[in-house]
């Protein structure tokens, strides 16, 4: 619970400045509010997948694919709103290879970590991931998604979701 509302007071706190800032340059967040997410929710869905490989876990198939099916969305919508708002393409290049890096650094440091940590790290970790994620879906996400998709963006939600646990017990 502590995770969760962490997480989810971490990205409003991040996305408020970031809309402050952007406020200021009388420019749009045009899609860094969803770069903070996936950093917010990367970290510690990284770091927890490098305790579980330090753990003898396996990486399966299904958390592989559940990894991609959820950031692709995140860094694509973003990508394409940073550059409609004006961002040099070498520029959002950097900051995706940024999220990326920074994130595959949480894995390590997961792993390097196991032994420091229990199972209470874990859950607080996954909570902060997913209170950051549910925040940013309702904040960034749908509305966006409502305004250019129109009726069908509650089934394509709901259907997301579907998927999402179908690999979750498929892991």
């Amino acid at each position: 619970m502590a995770g969760v509302a962490a997480g989810a007071l971490c990205y409003y706190a991040a996305a408020r400045i970031l809309d402050a800032h952007q406020a200021k340059a009388n420019k749009d967040a045009g899609g860094g509010s969803l770069a903070v997410g996936a950093l917010l929710d990367g970290i510690p869905e990284q770091l927890v997948l490098g305790i579980g490989l330090a753990s003898g876990e396996g990486v399966g198939v299904a958390l592989v694919v559940a990894i991609l099916v959820s950031n692709l969305p995140e860094s694509i919508g973003s990508a394409s709103d940073l550059l409609a708002s004006g961002m040099r393409k070498g520029r959002v290049v950097l900051l995706w290879t940024a999220v990326a890096i920074v994130c595959a650094l949480a894995t390590v440091a997961g792993f390097a970590l196991t032994d420091a940590v229990g199972p209470g790290f874990r859950a607080a970790a996954n909570g902060f991931a997913a209170g950051a994620l549910l925040v940013m879906l309702v904040d960034s996400m749908v509305p966006e998604a409502q305004s250019k998709a129109k009726e069908s963006t509650g089934l394509a939600t709901v259907i997301g979701f579907a998927v999402a646990a179908g690999l979750a017990l498929a892991a």
